[in-house]
């Protein structure tokens, strides 16, 4: 069962006070935002009591451009976007409230963990995954997250025609995205699954095309055995 307890204005002293684990963070207005669900092992409602929807799911979301993008694009839908980051999902927040955006979730939680245990089984429509760490040194590879082990965990979570969206600006991570998942059972690829949304970028993205390297985004659907 998770906690919650409200943020002390930025002024209230104590700065080094170190905030307790596994609580849920309010604004003043007493909407939750930030979900901490680090060293946690409940597993989540991912459309937070809103009935059923769609769900959509940004692992990294870093700064927050694409999943904002996305979450005004289909505002009937849920948005939940992932960091273990907390000061940064504390700008994406401020952000959320700046847009006035109520269909937007955030979550601190490793995205390995997310796909293993956090979230229910079939439960999430379409996952991006962008421009994820490669890792480039041959002696930090075993820290990548896109791994078969991964990938299977992914699967869990994917409803029946879900779609996996990934994207990269290192090929030879490419190379090993495109091997894993070509090994998945049930996913297929879908270049035009992410057609809808190709104008939105990370910043990541972004800067990386400004200085003329190139993204490559794969797209593949779930496609569950019989």
């Amino acid at each position: 069962m998770e906690k919650a307890c409200k943020v002390k204005p930025r002024n209230a002293g104590a700065s080094s006070t170190r905030r307790p684990r596994n609580k849920l963070f309010f604004q003043g207005d007493g909407t939750v935002v930030i979900h901490i669900l680090t060293n946690t092992y409940s597993v989540i409602d991912p459309c937070f009591a809103r009935g059923a929807r769609e769900v959509e799911l940004d692992m990294g979301c870093g700064k927050g451009r694409f999943l904002l993008g996305l979450a005004r694009r289909y505002p009937e839908r849920v948005v939940l976007g992932s960091d273990v980051m907390l000061g940064r999902l504390r700008r994406v927040q401020r952000k959320v409230d700046r847009f006035g955006l109520r269909n937007v979730e955030l979550l601190r939680a490793e995205n390995l963990e997310l796909a293993a245990f956090l979230l229910p089984d079939r439960s999430i429509h379409r996952v991006h995954l962008l421009c994820p760490d490669p890792w480039p040194k041959a002696r930090h590879r075993g820290r990548r997250l896109i791994t078969s082990e991964f990938i299977g965990r992914l699967l869990r979570i994917l409803a029946p025609q879900a779609v996996f969206h990934v994207a990269t600006d290192h090929a030879p991570y490419l190379e090993v995205i495109e091997a894993v998942a070509g090994k998945a059972s049930g996913l297929e690829p879908a270049p035009t699954a992410v057609d809808d949304i190709a104008d939105l970028r990370t910043d990541f993205e972004l800067q990386w095309l400004a200085e003329g390297r190139q993204v490559r985004h794969l797209s593949y659907r779930f496609i569950p055995a019989e």
